[in-house]
Order: C-alpha cells, then sequence, then structure tokens
C-alpha cells in the first residue's frame, strides 16, 4: 500500500500543480485580454459571465411592462458583469494557488483554502513556513492587487470613451427629435439651416462611426452601458443617421449629393458590421443590392411624402429610389437591427421598432467581414 501510494502521490501532485496553473493562467489571461490589450479580442471567460448574467436579467425584463421598466432593470446589467468577472478572476486564482500550495507540501483543503484566501486578500493572518509556499503567498498577493488595479484603471478609459459616444448621441436630438427619425433630420436641416448644411452631419458621424468600432470592440462591455437618457441610444443614434444618408443619396434631388455623406455611410455599416462580428451575432457581410430588408416600400413612400409635403426636392422616379434606398440598406439593415436587440434599445423608426419582433439576439457566430 505504501508502495502505492508513493507511485501515486507524485503523479497527483504534477496533476495538481498543472491544474492550478492553468486556472491562474486563464484568469490572468481574461483580464489581459479584456483590459490591458489593446486591439479587439475575444475572451471566452468574460463572454460566458457576461452571456450568464444576462439570462437573469433576461428573467426580470419580461415581467416588466413598459420599456421604463426594462431601461432601469438593465441599467445595472454591465456595471453588475464587471463586477462579476472581476470576482470570477479572483476565484479563479484562489482556485489555482489552493492547487499550487496542496502540490507544495500543505495538507488539508480548508488549510489550503485559507491560506490561498489569506494571500489573495493580502490578509496575512495565515502564514506559512517554507520558501516555495512564501513565493506563492507573494506571487498571489501580487497579481490580486494587479487585477484590481486593472479594474480600477480601465473605468476612467470606459466612462471618456462612453461620454465622447453619449455627447454626440444627445447632440441627435436637437437635429432628428427623439425618438430619433431620418426623415425629421432631413426635415428640420431643409426648413432651418439648408440641405447643404448636412454636410457637416457626414464629416462629425463619420468620426463617430470610427471611435465607436475602436472603442466598443476594444472596450466590449461599453456597448451595454446606456444612455443617460432613457429615450437615447447608440444604436438608435446610428440608425436615424444612416437612413438619413441612405435617404439623401437616393432619393433627395439635388444637383450634387455631397461625397461625405457616401463616406459616412460607409464608415456606419463597417463599424456595426465590426461590432456584431465582436459579438458573434449572425450577417451576411456582403449582401446583394437586391436582399430584401426590414423596410417596406410602403414605409419608404409614406417616408417620400412626408419630405415632400415639407418642400424638400424629391427625385420624380420613385422605383429608382428604393431601389437605391435598399441597396444602401441592405448593407447595415440585419447588424442594426441584431444590435438593437442585443442591447435593448428603445423604440425607435426603422430600427428597434421591429428588432425584437424580428431579429431577437442572435447567438451564432457571424461571418467574417
Amino acid at each position: 500500500m505504501d508502495v502505492v501510494n508513493d507511485l501515486v502521490l507524485p503523479v497527483l501532485k504534477v496533476l495538481a500543480f498543472g491544474i492550478g496553473v492553468l486556472f491562474v493562467w486563464f484568469s490572468v489571461l481574461s483580464a489581459i485580454r479584456t483590459f490591458v490589450l489593446p486591439r479587439t479580442a475575444r475572451d471566452p471567460v468574460a463572454r460566458r459571465v457576461f452571456l450568464i448574467t444576462r439570462q437573469f436579467f433576461n428573467f426580470r425584463t419580461r415581467r416588466a411592462k413598459t420599456y421604463l421598466e426594462r431601461d432601469r432593470i438593465m441599467e445595472l446589467y454591465a456595471p453588475i458583469s464587471l463586477l462579476l468577472l472581476l470576482l470570477t478572476w479572483l476565484i479563479g486564482v484562489l482556485v489555482g494557488y489552493m492547487f499550487l500550495y496542496w502540490t507544495f507540501g500543505i495538507t488539508g483543503w480548508r488549510t489550503v483554502f485559507t491560506v490561498s484566501g489569506s494571500s489573495l486578500l493580502t490578509l496575512g493572518f495565515a502564514s506559512v513556513s517554507d520558501v516555495m509556499t512564501t513565493i506563492l503567498a507573494f506571487s498571489e498577493a501580487v497579481i490580486s492587487l494587479i487585477l484590481v488595479a486593472l479594474l480600477i484603471s480601465y473605468l476612467p478609459t470606459m466612462y471618456s470613451a462612453f461620454s465622447r459616444r453619449e455627447a454626440v448621441v444627445s447632440s441627435l436630438e436637437v437635429r432628428a427629435g427623439s425618438p430619433p427619425s431620418a426623415v425629421e433630420m432631413i426635415k428640420r436641416f431643409y426648413l432651418i439651416r439648408g440641405l447643404d448644411e448636412l454636410d457637416e452631419v457626414w464629416i462629425g458621424w463619420e468620426a463617430w462611426f470610427l471611435d465607436i468600432e475602436e472603442s466598443h470592440t476594444s472596450l466590449g462591455p461599453l456597448s451595454f452601458f446606456r444612455s443617460p437618457q432613457p429615450q437615447h441610444s447608440w444604436v438608435t443614434a446610428a440608425g436615424a443617421v444612416l437612413d438619413a444618408a441612405a435617404i439623401y443619396n437616393s432619393t433627395l434631388d439635388i444637383p450634387k449629393p455631397s461625397p461625405r455623406s457616401q463616406l459616412c455611410l460607409r464608415a456606419g455599416y463597417i463599424s456595426l458590421q465590426q461590432i456584431s462580428t465582436f459579438f458573434r451575432l449572425n450577417y451576411e457581410p456582403n449582401p446583394r443590392p437586391t436582399d430584401p430588408i426590414s423596410v417596406t416600400r410602403a414605409e419608404f413612400e409614406v417616408a417620400c411624402d412626408e419630405l415632400a409635403s415639407t418642400g424638400v426636392p424629391i427625385k420624380a422616379d420613385r422605383d429608382q429610389c428604393w431601389r437605391d434606398f435598399a441597396g444602401w440598406r441592405v448593407n447595415y439593415d440585419t447588424v442594426l437591427l441584431s444590435l438593437a436587440a442585443l442591447t435593448m434599445s428603445p423604440e425607435a423608426p426603422w430600427s428597434s421598432d421591429r428588432s425584437l419582433r424580428q431579429y431577437p439576439p442572435p447567438r451564432r457566430k457571424a461571418g467574417k467581414v
């Protein structure tokens, strides 16, 4: 029996050492991918934490009777998920070091739990004696402090990006109403400033789309931070501007449409596609101009009639206008509605007003852009 124990115990210790290193490694690697790596990187640990937390929030929102109730529930989703992610990393480090302490001679799971917890939280009430366990205790304390420090330093970066995003979203209410509407935006510019002044809108929003593409893929939780005003949303704002640019290019009878509008459209749909890819939403990255879209021809005709009644110049060939508009819209139609459903955006024309009905939050992996 002693011979068997002498043979099995070293194998178990090697196995425990490997398991412990893996627990610590994956916890630290997840933190690096989430907080340190300055590029898009999917992390399975963070994804799983956010998905599990989302299930609890989905259960609560099903009982909400109004959008305002759902908004109050979902405003806590991203902050709570971030805290749970930090807790998951700390638990991973705790468990990993429990295996390592056992490997180096500390016996009894209660004892290794006490030593590991004391080192992790830098409490110091459980002492270690030999050199190796002392080194382990110091390294565990350093890792835990680094993880907490990373989260604290991560928040200012996230809120800086959030402020940039929301400043532009809030400014859209003056130009496109609340909820934002592409038709309302074009009408207001025509009546107040003239269609030529839309050029500055395309320039500003092109830069905004480039900014959110970078920030919402490198700082994934930022997508779920809700606007200070319940009726505002970065998704519906993006949809209103893209629809306005699509109508501007396809339908308005103006001598020389600004090329900036097309650049804004391209920046916009590429940005939404990249964010959708990050969240593994299912979409066709290279749709055909004739593919169906969620906006109907009847809805488009109503929009054209409303613009014409205000005096906005509309092209005579409505059939060609519809084909051109649909050819632009097809590039961002699915991703716009999917992101609106994913983030539970407030209702807005041609985006979230149909997203939850037609496009529930997808879970399948997207095609590559």
